[in-house]
C-alpha cells in the first residue's frame, strides 16, 4: 500500500458542532490511516470548537452559511469547492448533505451518502417533503450507508433504494476511553449529587424535542410519588445543552424534584461522568443508532431507552437492559425502580452492555468497515 496516492474524501454535514453523528465524523477521521486516507469538512452551516477535536493536522474545515446565502447560491459555492479540491470521493450525510450530491455529480466526482436517523418532524421518515427530496437526489448517490437495520429497511422499502446500493455500518464506540471505571463521585459531581447510598442515573444528550427529557422528569416524579423514602437516595444527572433547556428546568420545579436533578449542560468529560452513574436511561422519540446509549454500555451501565428506530437493534431487553414505548412515564418509572431495588441486576446487566460492546459494536469495527467501502468506492 505505500507509495498510493491518499483517497481524499470530503465529508458533508450540517455543521461541526457537539453531536452524536458529529462525533461519529470526528472518530471516523482520527481512527482511518493518515498514509491513506485524506479528509475535508464542509458545512452545510457553521462549526464550532469542537472541530479542535480532529487530530488530523491537514484536515480544513470550511463553514458555508446556507441560512444566510440561501440553497442556489449554496450550491454553487460547493460546486467551486469540490471542483478546487478534486476529492475522490464526497461522503454526504442526513438531509442537509443532500444540497452537495447535485454540485458532487457535475464536478464528475463519487458520491456516498449517510442517513443516521429523522428528526421530531419526521419521526418515521415518511414525510413527503424530505422524501421526495431523497427519491429526487437518488440517481445522483452511487452507494448509501445506513447506521442501523431500520434505516436500511426503510430506504429499500419506502425509498426504493436497491438493496445492493445500502451498506448497514453500526456506530463504533471507543471502548478504551469508555470503560467502567468508578470514579469518586465527589471529584466528577455537584454537592447536591452526593450522600450515602446515592444511587443516580442519567441521560446524555442534545436538549431538543426528539430526545424527550420531559418524560425522564415525569418518570422520576411519579416513581417517588410512589417511594417518597428514596427521595434521599434518587438523583439525575441531565448532560447537554439546547432550545428546552430553560423549560425543562421549570418542569423539573413544578414536579417538585428540581433539588434532586442535576443539569450539567454541555460537557467534554462525558467518559467521566459515566463512570459516575448507575444507570442510563435514552428517553428519545426516535434515534438512529445512539453514540450515548454504546458508550453507556461500553461503560458497563445497564440501559433503559425507548423501542424506536435502532435502539431495539442495540438493547437486548432482558440482558443488558429494557425498553418502553415514547412518552410512557409510568412505565419508565417502573423501570427505573426494578434496577434500584435490585443492585445484583444492576450490576448484571452493565456486565452484560459492556461485553455486547466489545463484540459487535467497538471503533476498530465501524472503522473496517467504512474502509472497506471507500476503497471500493
Amino acid at each position: 500500500m505505500s507509495g498510493q496516492p491518499r483517497i481524499f474524501i470530503v465529508h458533508v454535514i450540517h455543521h461541526l458542532v457537539i453531536g452524536g453523528m458529529e462525533n461519529g465524523v470526528v472518530n471516523l477521521i482520527n481512527q482511518l490511516p493518515k498514509d491513506r486516507f485524506k479528509h475535508a469538512v464542509v458545512c452545510i452551516e457553521d462549526f464550532s470548537d469542537f472541530r479542535d477535536r480532529i487530530q488530523c493536522t491537514d484536515v480544513e474545515v470550511y463553514a458555508l452559511h446556507r441560512s444566510k446565502i440561501g440553497s442556489m447560491r449554496l450550491r454553487w459555492q460547493l460546486f467551486k469547492l469540490l471542483r478546487n479540491l478534486r476529492p475522490e470521493i464526497v461522503h454526504s450525510r442526513n438531509l442537509s448533505g443532500l444540497d452537495a450530491l447535485l454540485p458532487a455529480w457535475l464536478a464528475g466526482i463519487t458520491t456516498l451518502h449517510s442517513e443516521h436517523g429523522f428528526d421530531v418532524d419526521n419521526l418515521n421518515g415518511k414525510a413527503k417533503k424530505p422524501a421526495l427530496l431523497r427519491r429526487l437526489h437518488a440517481p445522483l448517490i452511487k452507494h448509501y450507508v445506513t447506521v442501523s437495520e431500520h434505516l436500511r429497511g426503510l430506504l429499500i422499502e419506502e425509498l426504493g433504494i436497491a438493496a445492493n446500493r445500502v451498506t448497514q455500518v453500526y456506530n463504533g464506540v471507543d471502548t478504551e476511553r469508555f470503560v467502567p471505571q468508578p470514579r469518586p463521585r465527589h471529584e466528577l459531581l455537584p454537592a447536591v449529587m452526593l450522600g450515602e447510598e446515592l444511587f443516580v442515573l442519567g441521560t446524555v444528550g442534545r436538549v431538543r424535542p426528539i430526545k424527550d427529557h420531559a418524560t425522564l422528569l415525569q418518570a422520576i416524579a411519579l416513581l417517588l410519588a410512589r417511594r417518597p423514602e428514596w427521595r434521599l437516595r434518587l438523583r439525575l444527572a441531565l448532560v447537554g445543552d439546547g432550545p428546552l433547556l430553560v423549560e425543562l428546568k421549570s418542569l423539573a420545579d413544578g414536579l417538585g424534584i428540581a433539588d434532586l436533578v442535576w443539569f450539567a449542560g454541555a460537557r467534554n468529560d462525558v467518559s467521566d461522568l459515566l463512570q459516575a452513574m448507575d444507570l442510563f436511561v435514552l428517553p428519545s422519540l426516535n434515534e438512529g443508532i445512539s453514540n450515548t446509549l454504546l458508550e453507556a454500555m461500553a461503560t458497563g451501565l445497564p440501559v433503559i431507552a425507548t423501542a424506536v428506530g435502532g435502539n431495539v437493534e442495540l438493547v437486548d431487553v432482558g440482558v443488558v437492559g429494557d425498553t418502553f414505548l415514547p412518552g410512557d412515564a409510568g412505565r419508565l418509572a417502573e423501570l427505573i425502580e426494578n434496577y434500584v431495588a435490585d443492585p445484583v441486576r444492576s450490576a448484571a446487566h452493565g456486565a452484560a452492555a459492556r461485553r455486547r460492546v466489545l463484540r459487535q459494536f467497538s471503533l476498530q469495527a465501524m472503522v473496517a468497515a467504512y474502509q472497506d467501502i471507500y476503497q471500493k468506492l
